[in-house]
């Protein structure tokens, strides 16, 4: 028998997760939150993987509580991710998660998953079973750059939509202008968060093959409103400013 994977919040994301690994012939076991990690780390102390498949407002709090004899196996799928948010971990497997999955309907591609660490291969081989594509990369600067393009696909879709509604390709096709402004900041909040620069007509043409890969995606999910909030709280902490995001806080606020 292969051996088990560990699935810490087997919502919606755990769940597509869940169908490719017993695709692989891998025993899935849910921690679930009435469950001790402690007990299941007693049973199972050498899992194949243990998938942190919470909610982003939960994540730290997971983190810590994951028993030192995972802490080598685990994998984080979580939107907003930056190697800063995994310092308690040992080189834990990232995915950049770009499909959806909604309650009463199948998971959506958008584009190939790029996924790095020690177990990217078998993650990308569970997802590849039940036909996810993804992509392994090998190199820390790539699963940064990956990592950060998904924050300025999410942060500018979100946050654009605050102010036009719609869809990502009527976003680019029709209020370019004003998301090019949003893009600003968010890269410049991303640069300012990770020590490093990043091209900005490069990012752009990436979002947009994200954008391509399925225009019709709404801009405003009911996390916009607080995808603003943190990026100007952190932007606070950082002693930058961001115009744009400070201008459509100003204008919701008053709406």
């Amino acid at each position: 028998m292969n051996d088990p994977v560990v699935i810490m919040g087997l919502g919606e994301m755990g769940g597509v997760f869940a169908r490719g690994f017993l695709r692989l012939g891998h025993p899935v076991y849910p921690l679930t939150r009435n469950q001790s990690a402690a007990e299941l780390a007693a049973q199972i102390p050498e899992p194949a993987l243990v998938l942190v498949a919470v909610a982003e407002g939960d994540l730290q709090s997971a983190m810590s509580d994951i028993p030192a004899p995972w802490r080598s196996r685990t994998c984080l799928l979580q939107n907003e991710l930056l190697p800063d948010d995994w310092q308690t971990l040992d080189e834990p497997t990232v995915i950049s998660v770009w499909f959806e999955k909604k309650p009463g309907m199948d998971y959506k591609v958008i584009i190939p998953s790029p996924v790095h660490g020690p177990n990217a291969q078998l993650v990308a081989d569970a997802l590849g079973a039940i036909n996810i594509p993804t992509k392994v990369v090998g190199e820390a600067d790539e699963l940064l750059f990956e990592l950060v393009l998904k924050n300025l696909y999410i942060l500018t879709s979100n946050i654009a939509g605050l102010q036009v509604g719609g869809t990502v390709g009527t976003l680019w096709a029709d209020h370019q202008a004003m998301a090019r402004e949003v893009v600003a900041d968010v890269l410049k909040l991303q640069q300012a968060m990770t020590g490093k620069q990043f091209d900005t007509e490069g990012m752009i043409a990436a979002m947009c093959e994200a954008f391509d890969g399925d225009p019709d995606h709404k801009c405003m999910g009911r996390s916009a409103p607080a995808r603003l909030a943190r990026a100007l709280e952190q932007a606070g902490k950082l002693g930058i400013s961001l115009p744009a995001l400070e201008r459509i806080a100003r204008e919701q606020a008053s709406a």
